[in-house]
């Protein structure tokens, strides 16, 4: 748009090479060295929770993409969460796939939960115990595993080991990857599976297991069908795709892109209103307003988490090799939960999908 209160824009960053250690060091840089008007969150959970001390202390505005349940422990005023889990983060995550499975008949009974021993994963699956609970189901299998993990055969041979009906995943990019392949390889069969597996979302990964993912039921926050098409989505989805393919990365941009430009679209909206990037000011501003973005409307509540939930949950289906074209259409991931935005009806029990 050209910039902002009559003056340019300059994006001042640096790679945190996605280990939490060097957060802090950046946050204090861009701060005292860069001296930048604004700051923004870096990706995920485990970038963003060692952030917080930093921001906290310089009493800095700050919005955080994609992680969940960090302000759960801080309380802090002036953090905002660009990530659509609600006011009760933990649970959301895995909500619609708890809801969606206690629909069918007859209802499950039993229930695994996996997650890596990280921040992300334990929040999850934290929340994911507490909707198995609610749900009246008996986990019969509850464990977590080092982040290090490579081989995950023997997790899912000692899952299947329980015969449980669902199995709730909490996984990081690699392992979502590894689990779908072990637990191919193992034709295990549960009656639901997924839930909580990062990276699913990205072409890469998309591309890379193919028809692997069939029947898999897993958590997204956008995808292009016409109940998640605001204003200016589509428009921005062209000039994404258009500058992406060019870049050499994720062609679709489906996880990613929207809420990446979103949350600076709410940030700019608010530094536009306030006519200034004064933080007490700019948090004020947030608590207090209603924004139109590229992923629908964005209302942030009392601790920066969004007023409502809008975690969806979508099943993979009909994919055929890995071609990427193939993704394109909204039938290979049809939204299942929540009904404001449901594309299709769940194929049950998971084996069906499969076929």
């Amino acid at each position: 748009k050209g910039g902002l209160l009559g003056r340019p824009v300059e994006l001042v960053h640096y790679d945190d090479q996605s280990n939490p250690s060097t957060v802090p060091g950046i946050y204090t840089k861009l701060l005292d060295v860069d001296k930048v008007d604004v700051i923004v969150g870096g990706y995920g959970t485990n970038m963003l929770a060692p952030a917080m001390p930093v921001v906290m202390q310089r009493k800095k505005t700050f919005l955080g993409l994609f992680g969940l349940g960090v302000n759960h422990e801080f309380n802090y005023d002036r953090y905002f969460a660009m990530i659509p889990t609600g006011p009760t983060p933990t649970t959301s995550f895995t909500e619609g796939f708890f809801g969606t499975a206690m629909a069918q008949n007859p209802k499950p009974k039993t229930v695994a939960i996996v997650a890596a021993d990280a921040e992300f994963s334990k929040n999850a699956s934290d929340g994911a115990r507490i909707n198995a609970k609610k749900a009246g189901l008996k986990i019969v299998y509850d464990k977590s595993y080092p982040p290090s993990t490579t081989d995950f055969s023997p997790i899912v041979r000692a899952i299947a080991a329980t015969n449980p009906d669902l199995v709730v995943i909490c996984s990081y990019p690699l392992d979502s990857v590894g689990m779908v392949l072990a637990v191919n390889e193992a034709k295990f069969m549960p009656k639901m599976i997924g839930g909580g597996m990062v990276g699913l979302q990205s072409t890469v990964f998309k591309t890379k297991l193919g028809p692997a993912l069939n029947g898999f039921i897993n958590y997204d926050f956008w995808l292009p069908t016409k109940s998640m098409t605001f204003a200016g989505t589509d428009a921005f989805m062209k000039k994404y795709q258009e500058r992406a393919t060019k870049a050499g990365v994720d062609p679709l941009g489906y996880y990613m892109a929207p809420f990446g430009y979103a949350y600076l679209q709410v940030l700019g909206d608010a530094i536009t209103a306030t006519k200034g990037t004064d933080d007490a000011k700019l948090a004020a501003y947030l608590h207090s307003h209603t924004f139109k973005t590229v992923v629908g409307e964005v209302k942030f509540g009392a601790n920066g988490e969004w007023v409502k939930s809008r975690v969806l949950q979508a099943q993979f289906r009909g994919i055929k090799g890995n071609g990427v074209d193939q993704f394109k259409d909204p039938n290979t991931e049809v939204i299942i939960t929540p009904a404001e935005y449901k594309s299709g009806s769940l194929i049950y029990p998971y084996e069906k999908a499969r076929q």
